[in-house]
């Protein structure tokens, strides 16, 4: 590790962070509490004084990985004084406890971060600065100087049978509006083009008279050039108010996500989702209806989520997730094989579906995505579009469109990103667009 005059410089930190971006957005909140304590960021793990893993335990892959990193991090560094917190979704669980006490320093759940590792006094930092006693609060050290996640809420009351989430997280805590609103007013002021409201249930919040819709239109008003979209929102919780609110608002980009997870209601009602297949459709169609209504002249986009090898789902009640598929039309859908996670209701359902037949499943329904995806991207040609520009490699730069298409992007201009410049879009690919830049 360090010399003995190493007490003399700052102490470093670094973050690992796993999973969703809430869990991004959480370790901009402790990158924030941390540099507020006059800590200073690693260029790498090896260097630092102390590291947090943020931990995601929705899958076992992901686990593992938190394992096997602190595990390495350990045999690495001996030396006492590299102290490793563990915190996010594996925080609390005892047998991941058991697992890493001799390897961990501190085990503590990200809405009692500050408090648990300043009484730590694992790295003797000074407790004089006020304790915020909401973590949300906390002033956030955003990764991008375009592109900001704001929570709005946290937790979840769902219980979906196969979700750790409500047990890691706890129960659904909301941001008030004037405080989420004001964040976003200085961002803006700020320069950021990007505006992300995050919550595991983000449709579900409410602040007093202000409900989801709500708070939507109100963003909407604050002035200046920015998009706002969110996610993820549950489709118990859509409503005819918030289909309007997100096809009306200007600067509400026109990508709704909607997870479905399964196709069969069988499957929907073990999984505790608390919608039908027909319901959910009926949604879809309303979403349709909506944009089409208020911005006939621009594409929109819906995606979602589905979940293959629920224990018990026979190939007949797999069959009706593609059959979904093909009828909602989706511009794009995030898999995921289902894995078994320690305290929630599923866990004690057998995991009687092989390794072998969930990829097979994943495969089968990622081909009927390819179909649907492309044909989606090919009503893209010719479109002069917004794009918002994030990267830049081998003499390309990279963004997105406010359906969240991703684009390669042609152009001889320079110093883009962070942009939102308009976009030809000249061709049509799978998974990307393709485009060079306009004069206007």
């Amino acid at each position: 590790m360090k010399n003995s005059n190493d007490h003399k410089k700052s102490q470093l930190y670094y973050v690992k962070t796993f999973g969703c971006q809430m869990n991004v957005s959480d370790s901009e909140r402790i990158a924030g509490f941390l540099e507020l304590h006059k800590l200073k960021p690693a260029k790498n793990i090896n260097e630092a004084d102390l590291v947090i893993f943020n931990t995601c335990g929705v899958r076992q892959m992901a686990e593992d990985r938190v394992y096997g990193q602190i595990h390495n991090l350990r045999l690495k560094n001996k030396d006492l004084r590299l102290k490793i917190i563990l915190t996010g979704c594996l925080a609390k669980r005892p047998d991941v406890i058991k697992r890493l006490k001799s390897k961990a320093d501190l085990f503590t759940d990200i809405k009692n971060f500050q408090k648990n590792i300043l009484e730590s006094k694992i790295l003797n930092l000074k407790s004089s600065l006020r304790c915020v006693n909401d973590y949300l609060n906390l002033k956030p050290k955003y990764s991008t100087p375009f592109s900001a996640y704001v929570p709005i809420m946290t937790g979840c009351n769902n219980f979906c049978s196969y979700c750790i989430v409500p047990y890691a997280r706890g129960r659904e805590i909301y941001r008030s509006a004037s405080k989420i609103l004001n964040e976003i007013k200085k961002l803006v002021k700020d320069g950021y083009k990007e505006i992300i409201l995050l919550g595991q249930n983000v449709n579900s919040y409410k602040d007093g008279k202000t409900n989801f819709s709500k708070l939507l239109k109100e963003i909407d008003d604050i002035k200046g050039n920015f998009w706002a979209s969110f996610i993820s929102n549950h489709p118990k919780d859509v409503t005819a108010e918030m289909i309007e609110a997100v096809a009306k608002c200007k600067k509400v980009c026109e990508c709704f996500h909607l997870p479905i997870q399964a196709g069969n209601d069988e499957i929907i009602r073990k999984m505790n989702r608390k919608y039908t297949a027909r319901k959910y459709l009926e949604l879809v169609e309303k979403i349709k209806k909506a944009f089409a209504k208020h911005k006939p002249s621009m594409l929109y986009s819906i995606t979602s989520d589905i979940i293959v090898g629920f224990p018990g789902e026979t190939r007949k009640q797999f069959l009706d997730s593609a059959e979904i598929m093909r009828k909602a039309k989706y511009d794009m859908v995030y898999f995921g094989q289902y894995s078994s996670r320690p305290g929630t209701a599923a866990w004690n359902i057998k995991d009687n579906i092989s390794k072998a037949e969930k990829v097979r499943r994943e495969k089968y329904l990622n081909e009927i995505l390819k179909k649907t995806c492309f044909e989606n991207n090919q009503k893209y040609i010719g479109k002069n579009l917004d794009v918002i520009v994030d990267s830049y490699k081998n003499g390309f730069y990279f963004g997105r469109t406010r359906t969240m298409k991703n684009v390669k992007l042609e152009s001889k201009k320079k110093n883009l990103i962070g942009e939102i410049i308009k976009v030809k879009v000249i061709k049509a690919n799978i998974w990307n667009l393709e485009g060079i830049t306009t004069k206007a």
